[in-house]
């Protein structure tokens, strides 16, 4: 098993639970609060150390009890922690998070000490770092630190993985140095105006994304699997039938898992599978890094 590097946000999620999403303007009763470690980048960090993976966590957190709490539950998870840096001038990242009764959520975040996450705090030169083959990253931190590892990654030949969340207009620099980008639908649709209603529209978008120098693109698509393409070959891969109760860390789940299968040396299509079955063990709990299922709880 190689090292993975994580590089991501950090956050607390402060969970609602309601019968239904909000409308603009309108105020409903909710039925169940809950706090929980969040963070697109944590959450992926925790989800590869869970599938099997070594993963070391890249981030930065306030010097709050939300940051130190934080560095716990990652260090009983087993995430090497060595490289997450405190800020003393920003608070821990925080997401507020409503959750319906299908399990569809709406999520605005405060980055707080994620958005103080420089190319310096990287360390990119320590041993440690350098013998992992895989980097997986977000984009809930700022994107001249994306830029920055990417750039790494290329001139070292490893092999980095962008989870292109929350999406953003991403430039051909960024992207040729890509060894794969993971948009779900309407991240993919952002980033390549293609709206995907099909698989034919799939592989549309994920073409468009070829052409501008990313080698390898999955395009999740929720209940429905993951479409593959790599310019040459492309196939489905349906997710597993389950009833989900949260979706909020699915996504984050499936990249972690991904990473995880691909630096075992699994082929692309097993890799997925992999990923979707713990993705979708993932839609059957509550929270997000609480909903992160660990490998031995695989059993379809």
């Amino acid at each position: 098993m190689k090292k993975i590097i994580v590089v991501g946000s950090s956050n607390t999620d402060l969970v609602v639970r309601s019968p239904k999403l909000p409308e603009p303007g309108e105020t409903l009763i909710g039925s169940k609060f809950f706090s929980t470690q969040g963070g697109k980048g944590a959450n992926q960090a925790v989800a590869a150390q869970r599938a099997g993976g070594e993963v070391i966590f890249i981030a930065k957190v306030g010097s709050d009890g939300y940051g130190k709490e934080a560095v716990k539950q990652y260090e009983e998870d087993g995430i090497c922690t060595d490289f997450i840096k405190v800020s003393e001038s920003s608070p821990t990242g925080i997401a507020i998070i409503t959750v319906d009764d299908h399990g569809e959520n709406t999520i605005v975040v405060a980055s707080g000490a994620n958005s103080e996450l420089s190319p310096i705090d990287l360390q990119l030169d320590e041993e440690e770092i350098r013998g992992a083959e895989y980097f997986l990253v977000q984009l809930e931190t700022p994107l001249e630190t994306v830029k920055a590892l990417a750039y790494f990654c290329r001139i070292n030949n490893k092999k980095l993985v962008l989870n292109p969340a929350p999406a953003t207009q991403l430039t051909a620099p960024i992207l040729q140095d890509l060894f794969m980008i993971t948009p779900n639908e309407t991240e993919a649709e952002i980033l390549t105006g293609v709206k995907i209603h099909d698989l034919d529209a799939a592989k549309v978008a994920a073409g468009k994304l070829i052409e501008k120098g990313v080698k390898h693109v999955i395009i999740t698509l929720g209940e429905k699997g993951a479409f593959y393409h790599d310019g040459k070959d492309s196939c489905h891969v349906p997710s597993p039938k389950v009833n989900p109760v949260d979706t909020t860390a699915a996504g984050d789940t499936f990249n972690g898992a991904l990473v995880v299968a691909l630096s075992e040396g699994k082929g692309m299509k097993a890799a997925i599978e992999f990923a979707n079955k713990l993705a979708g063990i993932s839609t059957t709990k509550e929270g997000a890094q609480a909903s992160i299922p660990y490998k031995k709880e695989i059993v379809f």
